[in-house]
């Protein structure tokens, strides 16, 4: 959409680069959480399989993650998450579930939430997060969740 305001779109544009800034290392850090839980360590070859990528591609984001403080990792070794990316992996959690739950209540089924609030997740503000949170408590609370 053409925005007449040119404060206003570049406000936009800068907000939308800096979600895919980080997109990618919340992607890992979340995946590598579960990967913990579910499988008691994190391979980069359980890594790959789950994003449907190169063991390669894997290594190289890892590398760079470590880089940035976000994972620990030493070769033909499982990755380990620093307390940053703990961090980071908690705020994305909560960010997928407020948007998850929002889904859901609209009346999504359970498939196409998981899908649509993992992209959803990374690109919308706290202000927004706020609302979803907020509308769907209210509905909740109303039982009015899954009617809309």
């Amino acid at each position: 959409m053409f925005k007449k305001n040119p404060k206003i779109d570049a406000k936009s544009y800068i907000h939308t680069r800096k979600a895919h800034k980080n997109e990618l290392a919340e992607d890992y850090v979340e995946l590598i959480e579960d990967l913990i839980i579910k499988e008691g360590e994190a391979r980069i070859v359980d890594i790959a399989n789950h994003l449907g990528i190169s063991k390669a591609t894997v290594n190289q984001t890892i590398n760079r993650l470590v880089k940035k403080g976000f994972l620990t990792s030493k070769p033909y070794r499982a990755v380990h998450l620093t307390k940053k990316g703990k961090k980071t992996a908690a705020y994305v959690r909560q960010r997928h579930k407020i948007v998850y739950d929002f889904l859901i209540t609209l009346g999504l089924d359970k498939e196409t939430a998981e899908l649509d609030s993992e992209g959803i997740e990374h690109h919308v503000g706290s202000k927004t997060l706020n609302k979803f949170k907020n509308i769907t408590n209210k509905l909740k609370k109303n039982g009015k969740g899954n009617e809309i």
